[in-house]
């Protein structure tokens, strides 16, 4: 299963093990079984600290589960975790084996010193960009306390228990037998609703950060080139985020960045981050910005309640998916609502599903979903597509897509636990109609996250767009933005990261000036 460049690689990741490992396998006669036990050897085969064994309590099959007799813990995979959760076995080995995990001591303390039996069962899907992430984290509180439980579970290989506790998206994170989350989901996240305390101590923390010199908000490929270029001025740099990577992390698959002819979005958010850490920049994760405040100094407050100061600021949120707005829309989001194909696509198969929106994000979707979904039903609110000829043409090439335009939703049906459908007006001949569907992907475009500078006193555009100037400046002397989030018209992300640049060499200029003229002012 695993090319010799990979187990070269992984060779080299091993030797890092200090401690045994066991793989404890749940098997039965699938070709699923089959492809499990084979990783595991190949896996095994790699270390000598790594052993492999049958093992008769499996709860489910197949499954992998990453033991240790040393710590008495286990992190599992109901499934075969190759695809985006590879990652996420392998560093189950590696945590489990007693290397180090990349977090602070004070994390490691609260994750050790938790008490309660936690039980955490995550249901994925294997085309699921975000899933890893919250995989990861539940595994690495596993792989350090004996009595927490993380298992992975392949919705698409358990549909019996997909459809019993009625999951509609991923990832979908259950706590001894309760919905503890849906969707994305920190490490710090997880711990805050686990324990109170560690949000407080870790605002505590941050607020003992000295003056930064630029401070970028965001971790997207904006605030990454920002983040790049103002340490390269040799400036104290860094960037607070709620996750690295922002919307490029669920991106599936990346064409158009010049110079790379393809590349997938978490191996581009992997590269930008790893490209930071190539510099003294202090990257803060998994906070989010709630205000900014002006005084001798800019304030950056956290949702943490921890505030960060800076003589200047990169602006770089991004921004996020538009929702419908209409009645039935948030009371099933989760549930039959999707805004990410690629993740939730796989839960849908062989039913019937509608794409909310008709440009390129719409018809991509289409596309995509034609190839898992009984049938796709394209309602686009302008009287034309405004999608790519290339992508319009395929979508109507392919059998089970049907576009309709001049569609506007006005309401999303359900049974009370799942979508059941949608009602739309025929805008030319003000007839409702009602579709019945097991799902709705809504791809209707993106709304700048500014909502956290209200009252900031920063310019904003009635579309919430922050205005910026050809050097990235705000309306606030020292502020600039940058990507999405601006008035950059072309959301795109090498624009975004150019637009990253000049913001960052915006803010060194303004320092200098500044401090120039602070200087005069002292003399």
């Amino acid at each position: 299963m695993l090319d010799n460049q990979i187990k070269s690689q992984l060779q080299t990741h091993f030797a890092a093990l200090v401690d045994p490992i066991e793989l404890l396998l749940g098997l039965d006669d699938s070709a699923k079984s089959a492809e499990v036990a084979s990783l595991a050897q190949e896996l095994a085969s790699l270390s000598e600290l790594i052993t492999v064994r049958t093992s008769e309590n499996s709860q489910r099959t197949p499954s992998l589960t990453v033991y240790s007799p040393v710590r008495n813990t286990q992190v599992e995979f109901a499934g075969v975790p190759m695809g985006h959760e590879f990652t996420s076995v392998i560093l189950a080995l590696l945590h489990s084996g007693g290397h180090q995990a990349k977090v602070s001591e004070q994390t490691l303390a609260v994750i050790q010193s938790m008490q309660d039996e936690l039980n955490f069962e995550i249901y994925i899907s294997l085309s699921c960009q975000t899933c890893p992430q919250v995989v990861q984290a539940l595994n690495l509180m596993a792989a350090h306390n004996a009595k927490i439980k993380a298992t992975m579970i392949d919705g698409a290989l358990f549909p019996e228990e997909v459809e019993q506790r009625n999951i509609l998206a991923v990832p979908s994170v259950y706590l001894n037998g309760q919905l503890f989350s849906q969707g994305a989901i920190t490490l710090p996240e997880i711990l805050a609703k686990l324990d109170s305390t560690h949000s407080e101590q870790q605002a505590a923390e941050l607020a003992q950060k000295s003056e930064f010199d630029v401070l970028v908000v965001g971790g997207g490929p904006a605030g990454a080139a920002a983040a790049i270029y103002a340490a390269r001025k040799g400036l104290n740099t860094g960037i607070v985020a709620e996750r690295f990577g922002g919307q490029v992390a669920d991106t599936l698959s990346i064409e158009n960045f010049i110079s790379v002819p393809a590349t997938e979005g978490p191996k581009l958010v992997a590269q930008l981050e790893e490209h930071v850490n190539e510099y003294q920049v202090d990257v803060i994760k998994h906070q989010r910005a709630s205000g900014l405040n002006q005084g001798n100094k800019l304030e950056l407050t956290l949702e943490s309640g921890a505030t960060l100061k800076a003589k200047s600021l990169v602006i770089a949120t991004g921004a996020r998916w538009r929702t419908m707005n209409v009645p039935g829309e948030q009371e099933y989001k989760g549930r039959g609502v999707a805004y990410c194909p690629h993740c939730d696509g796989p839960l849908f198969k062989g039913k019937p599903v509608a794409v909310i929106g008709g440009g390129n994000s719409g018809i991509e979707a289409a596309i995509d979903l034609a190839n898992l979904v009984e049938h796709v039903t394209v309602l686009e609110f302008a009287d034309s597509l405004k999608a790519d000829e290339v992508l319009i043409k395929k979508a109507r090439s392919l059998k089970n897509v049907t576009i309709i335009t001049d569609a506007q939703t006005t309401e999303v049906l359900g049974d009370g636990n799942k979508v059941t459908g949608l009602t739309y007006v025929d805008r030319l001949s003000n007839q409702s109609h009602q579709l019945e569907l097991a799902g709705i992907f809504v791809q209707i475009g993106l709304i700048p996250n500014t909502e956290w500078l209200e009252g900031s006193g920063i310019a904003l555009t009635p579309f919430g767009e922050i205005a910026i100037d050809a050097k990235g400046a705000t309306s606030i002397a020292g502020v600039f933005a940058a990507g999405d989030v601006t008035t950059e018209p072309y959301k795109q992300i090498i624009i975004a990261m150019g637009g990253g640049a000049t913001a960052s060499l915006g803010a060194f200029d303004y320092l200098i000036r500044h401090q120039s003229d602070m200087a005069e002012q002292a003399a």
